[in-house]
């Protein structure tokens, strides 16, 4: 009777610490009300209300009923240009995954599960937050205000090609017409205060730095023209990465991205370069791009504008042009006749650069090295600062940043930083401003997502760290985000398998106590290119993992207004060594190219196998044999001696009693139902 009695008592304690330990969280002050009157608008919205009504104007001139806003430029790349940002100048919402429609009385941005609180601190109310991106959906909430016979706007360069074929096979049976109107009304309202065209300077790479000259990489795309069962004649390359990476060219038109604004028409027998500013072709650059004129490897460059005038002339003639639907818009795509199109979801040159030669990816995994010197430098320095009480989420951010440019080849950030503390961590793509910028303590978690541009490659690694006493439940969290990593990283998996066959594997442990994320679980990455450089990665669009393409494995959890949890690494598909070999198929796995140990305040190696503790311990090996040299090398005795302590071997945890295992899988159970509520 005793012992039912103390098996009750601890129940309730448990139900109460689940339902004391974790309430929902108040109002936070921080996002809008617009069930109040008047609004409660917090400072980091921005007032639509006259750009609103101007564009509203825009659309009667023009007939339209709708008008439908991308995030994008004509390059469809994840980044853009100041000028660019046309949906976050209208709607205040700077989230990179977004659509705004404007109707005549309503106004709406849609966006994924990333960006919803965020959406929620940045628009005014004239603005809805749809809580999806589903061109279905969008297309769904359009049709609530646009009747039978009226006409949706679009600008045609700022849609791709499946993206207009996604929009019209909605709206073509149902009376309303998708109407192009290549002159962007956004643009119209904006007016002078747009931003000027970029104007870098675009530089070759030194031959240490790349994989093949661009001689080759032409050589190599004319060759897959050639074996192309539909022989196309020529190469569409629209992507800015496309361009940067066949030429090896760089510059910095797009925050940091190495691009530069351009187009190229690969030819069987000739090649146009087409650049927004003729002047940007410096006699060096020149005679780096004609060094074999006459012949077919001499570049022509012309200007940017003239991109479309130039493919409809090259057409008229008996010719098939190849182009990648991701990443050409409409635009272009609308003036090449079907019948001399060869379209594919990649262009070669896309496919061909995500996977990368030895040269290559010695030289990413070099860069990850001096990476991790100035990561390791930065936690050394929030353990010896945040104390103080000194530290907030700005000035943390920047510091990361500094200390990168102490490092060999650097060229800039990979992105902006993400360093976000405590509740704001629970933000997956968080960005701190003056508004919401929080000081790091030790009592609570702090993520930070960095990464540098080096001219050697691109980094991006995210760590997770508490410096006071963590909570079970955040420890436990963490823990099964770390086996998610190891997880997925530690598979083996047959040769030519889709990234998001296997994706799973980093959620199986979060699953198992009712928990996920709501991101994608990771991204390609290049050699001084975008830090989420596709088509290499884990999401459906993506291309089966082959030997040498590298990617993140960046699993996470974000407790809604408490904290974030997120462990991101870069890894390269190697071949596996396996026992056996199942007709001749060979096998893959996952290489971990960052080198920073994880928290070990926040592993309970408790919830650990055998297997996961020691793939931890073997990498930290790895991490003490080449980093180590590299401290050594720039003579950071501090760091290296932190690098010791901070990579001793994990010990392996106890086995729980029978009676413990039951308060622990009571007390999951109420943590799952708690999150399921929030």
């Amino acid at each position: 009777m005793a012992a039912c009695r103390w098996l009750l008592g601890t129940w309730i304690v448990i139900q109460y610490g689940c339902a004391v330990g974790y309430p929902k969280a108040n109002r936070d002050s921080t996002m809008r009300d617009c069930s109040k009157t008047p609004p409660y608008l917090p400072a980091t919205v921005k007032i639509s209300t006259e750009d609103l009504h101007n564009i509203r104007q825009e659309m009667q001139a023009q007939n339209i009923s709708a008008y439908i806003i991308p995030a994008t430029d004509a390059h469809l790349g994840e980044y853009t240009a100041p000028r660019e940002k046309r949906r976050q100048w209208l709607s205040g919402f700077t989230g990179s995954s977004g659509t705004a429609v404007v109707t005549s009385s309503r106004a709406a941005v849609f966006t994924d599960s990333r960006y919803w609180t965020q959406a929620e601190r940045q628009m005014d109310c004239n603005w809805e937050l749809q809580r999806t991106i589903s061109s279905g959906d969008i297309v769904a909430w359009i049709f609530s205000e646009v009747s039978s016979g009226q006409q949706i706007g679009f600008d045609p360069f700022l849609f791709s090609i499946d993206e207009w074929t996604r929009y019209n096979n909605l709206i073509k049976d149902s009376g309303r017409i998708l109407h192009s109107i290549p002159d962007n009304l956004v643009d119209k309202v904006w007016g002078s205060q747009r931003p000027s065209l970029p104007n870098s300077e675009i530089y070759s790479l030194p031959n240490d730095f790349v994989g093949d000259t661009w001689q080759q990489k032409v050589e190599n795309i004319r060759d897959q023209m050639k074996k192309h069962a539909q022989k196309p004649t020529a190469v569409l390359l629209s992507a800015l990465e496309e361009t940067a990476w066949l030429f090896n060219l760089r510059a910095q038109d797009i925050p940091f991205n190495p691009y530069f604004y351009s187009y190229a028409l690969l030819a069987e027998d000739s090649i146009s370069l087409f650049v927004n500013n003729m002047s940007r072709i410096t006699p060096e650059l020149s005679t780096y791009l004609n060094t074999n004129c006459p012949q077919s490897t001499c570049v022509k460059v012309l200007d940017y504008n003239q991109v479309r005038e130039s493919v409809i002339d090259y057409v008229k003639g008996n010719v098939i042009v190849w182009i990648g639907t991701k990443y050409t818009n409409y635009g272009l795509y609308e003036i090449i006749p079907k019948e001399k199109l060869l379209a594919e979801e990649y262009s070669p040159a896309m496919i061909t650069k995500a996977v990368k030669n030895k040269k290559e990816q010695e030289l990413l995994k070099n860069c990850h090295i001096r990476d991790a010197v100035a990561v390791i430098q930065y936690m050394i320095w929030l353990e010896k600062t945040v104390p103080s009480g000194t530290v907030n989420e700005n000035n943390a951010g920047d510091y990361v940043d500094s200390l990168r440019t102490k490092q060999a080849y650097f060229k800039g950030p990979s992105f902006e930083t993400i360093s976000a503390s405590g509740l704001n961590a629970a933000l997956p793509h968080y960005r701190a401003s003056n508004e919401t910028n929080r000081g790091l303590t030790i009592n609570e978690m702090y993520l930070v997502d960095s990464g540098g541009q080096y001219l050697d490659g691109t980094t991006d690694i995210t760590r997770t760290v508490h410096w006071g006493k963590p909570s079970d439940f955040e420890k436990e969290a963490y823990t099964r985000v770390l086996i998610g990593n190891l997880e997925l990283s530690m598979l083996v998996f047959p040769s030519a398998t889709s990234g998001r066959v296997i994706e799973s594997f980093a959620r199986r442990a979060l699953w198992e106590i009712g928990l996920n994320y709501g991101h994608g679980t990771g991204h390609g990455i290049g050699n001084f290119f975008s830090v989420h450089e596709w088509p290499a990665g884990f999401q459906s669009t993506n291309i089966p993992l082959r030997e040498g393409m590298f990617t993140s494995i960046e699993p996470g959890y974000y407790q809604e207004g408490d904290f974030g949890i997120r462990i991101e690494d870069i890894v390269v598909v190697v071949e596996a060594k396996t026992e056996h070999t199942f007709e001749n198929q060979k096998y893959l796995t996952f290489e971990t190219v960052s080198l920073v140990p994880y928290d070990k305040n926040l592993i309970d190696t408790k919830l650990m196998t055998e297997i996961q503790i020691n793939h931890v311990n073997n990498h930290y090996k790895k991490i003490r044999d080449i980093l180590g040299k590299e401290l050594k090398k720039q003579n950071l005795n501090e760091e290296y001696t932190w690098l010791e302590k901070n990579t001793e071997p994990l010990s392996h945890g106890q086995f729980v009693t029978a009676s413990l295992t039951l308060l622990i899988v009571t007390f999951a159970s109420c943590m799952f139902f708690q999150n399921e509520s929030i």
